[in-house]
């Protein structure tokens, strides 16, 4: 094939299997396994049961993405894998059927950071980052605001991060509270559609003007939840109430900081990027300010928001494009890489020889 290889990209950090195939910044094709009604029944990812999962989805999932794009395995160019951060036993099993596939092929390697490919996602809709660009990560396990230049080659600017619990992971334990299922972001806004945002006064988290400007802090809005729904003890919880009012507080958070963080640095363009850039309430406030304040909103489509293999190939493709060197064979899995750059090549260090 002439021209950029074809770059296979797998994603198994947590209960998603995904592969997806890019090829010179276009998607031809992806398929997602998700583990996540194996996980409802206790309220939470079991990492063994995703770990077992991932092995069970990897040649489906690949396959099926082949399928979509009329491809044969033979057409990859390069394989590019999410390295970290994640469950370890689920990166292993990505990270162990990428190498199989690389080898098999004879086809250059790619570690990937989680993070900078939800940061990618975004350019298999909309083309290429502007440079610079702010983004804004919001997901179950990380809420980040980033300054972004070249995506591939620039070390990635923090301008804030989650203290403490994420945005995410606020819906997920808030629902759980509220008697909502698992997972609890889609639950939460479902069940707001019918609640009225303005009810309860729930607090904006470090939005005074002593605190941190770009930083986030979820416990104390959801512990002020639970004890809300504490107050209704014996009563009928009015839960679209407190499901549209806690999504607006959320959403009221992230929209002001990431706006304020463009204005700040100069930047026109906002990316809203992760799985909870999928919250209803989130894109259409993002929208409403980026538009009072003459910024450009860039976020993904729904299906590239949550975890997939489609970003994982989309920084492949980059990589391969700025000529990044590959993977060494011993890569490993750093399950608590933070984000630096886009590339994530970790070795396992050997054990100290014993006496």
């Amino acid at each position: 094939m002439r021209g950029a290889p074809v770059v296979l990209g797998i994603e198994s950090s947590c209960d998603e299997t995904g592969a997806g195939l890019v090829r010179n910044g276009r998607l031809l094709g992806h398929a997602v396994a998700s583990s996540m009604d194996e996980h409802a029944r206790f309220g939470g990812v079991v990492p063994e049961i995703a770990a077992r999962a991932h092995v069970h989805s990897f040649n489906p999932v690949v396959q099926q993405a082949l399928e979509e794009a009329g491809l044969g395995i033979s057409d990859v160019g390069a394989v590019a894998v999410t390295t970290g951060p994640g469950l370890s036993g689920a990166l292993q099993v990505g990270l162990a059927g990428a190498k199989s596939l690389a080898y098999a092929l004879d086809v250059p390697l790619y570690g990937v950071h989680h993070l900078a490919g939800h940061v990618a996602a975004d350019t298999l809709a909309h083309g290429p980052l502007p440079d610079p660009c702010v983004v804004l990560i919001v997901s179950g396990g990380h809420t980040s605001l980033l300054l972004v230049r070249d995506l591939a080659r620039d070390p990635i600017m923090h301008l804030g991060d989650t203290l403490d619990d994420a945005a995410g992971e606020c819906f997920d334990k808030v629902a759980r509270v509220f008697g909502l299922p698992y997972p609890g972001g889609p639950a939460i806004d479902r069940a707001a559609r019918e609640g009225d945002a303005r009810s309860v006064s729930f607090p904006r988290p470090l939005t005074g003007p002593r605190d941190d400007p770009y930083g986030f802090s979820f416990s104390g809005l959801k512990t002020a939840a639970a004890r809300w729904a504490e107050r209704h003890r014996g009563q009928v919880l009015p839960v679209a109430d407190g499901a549209a009012s806690l999504q607006e507080a959320v959403a009221d958070v992230l929209t002001r900081k990431a706006v304020a963080a463009c204005t700040a640095n100069g930047v026109g363009t906002l990316v809203v990027v992760g799985g909870v850039a999928a919250n209803s309430r989130v894109r259409s406030l993002a929208e409403e300010r980026c538009t009072a304040a003459g910024i450009a909103l860039r976020v993904p489509p729904l299906r590239l928001c949550t975890d997939n293999g489609a970003m994982i190939a989309a920084i492949g493709d980059l990589l391969v494009r700025a000529g990044t060197e590959p993977a060494p064979l011993d890569v490993s899995i750093d399950p608590s890489a933070p984000l630096e750059y886009a590339a994530l090549h970790p070795v396992a260090r050997a054990a100290a020889m014993v006496s």
